[in-house]
């Protein structure tokens, strides 16, 4: 079977000490299928841009910055993820150093700076504790995985380290 995802992009912008990381957390469209979650910076990659346009692009976007220093940590393929059971192959990124001023948001939700260490206290996909440790982690190597959805809940995970 052929797929032919969606390709979006993720970023984790980590504070200048490197201890917290903006997040967006989904809070003002009640039927947005990432409600109530808190995400990475991101989305879908336009059809006349490189996936590190479209990142900086997403990030200036949400947030009002000026990604400076991006390092790819990895892709997952979410098979059966979107609406509809559409699949989506991202690219994360970390953003380790960035230019601008934080704004407060955008009509998806509000911005807000979380402690790395407490990440796996706020409410997120559930999925994505399998894998967000690695954007953080000091293995230099990248990830790249895959994680189909059913039904709206992940069904298995697998990944290898490069």
């Amino acid at each position: 079977m052929t797929t032919t995802p969606v390709l979006a992009t993720l970023a984790y912008v980590r504070s200048p000490d490197g201890s917290r990381v903006l997040l967006m957390h989904r809070d003002k469209r009640p039927g947005d299928l990432h409600f109530g979650k808190y995400l990475g910076l991101g989305g879908r990659v336009e059809p006349d841009e490189d996936v590190v346009s479209g990142v900086r692009r997403e990030i200036r976007e949400e947030a009002g910055l000026i990604a400076v220093d991006l390092v790819l940590r990895g892709t997952i393929l979410w098979p059966g993820f979107g609406t509809g059971g559409q699949d989506w192959f991202g690219f994360v990124f970390r953003v380790d150093t960035f230019d601008g001023e934080i704004h407060g948001g955008n009509d998806e939700g509000t911005l807000e700076w979380v402690d790395v260490d407490k990440l796996a206290t706020v409410p997120m996909w559930a999925s994505d504790h399998e894998w967000l440790p690695m954007v953080f982690d000091a293995d230099p190597r990248q990830f790249h995985g895959v994680m189909p959805y059913k039904h709206g809940e992940m069904v298995s995970w697998a990944y290898q380290r490069i």
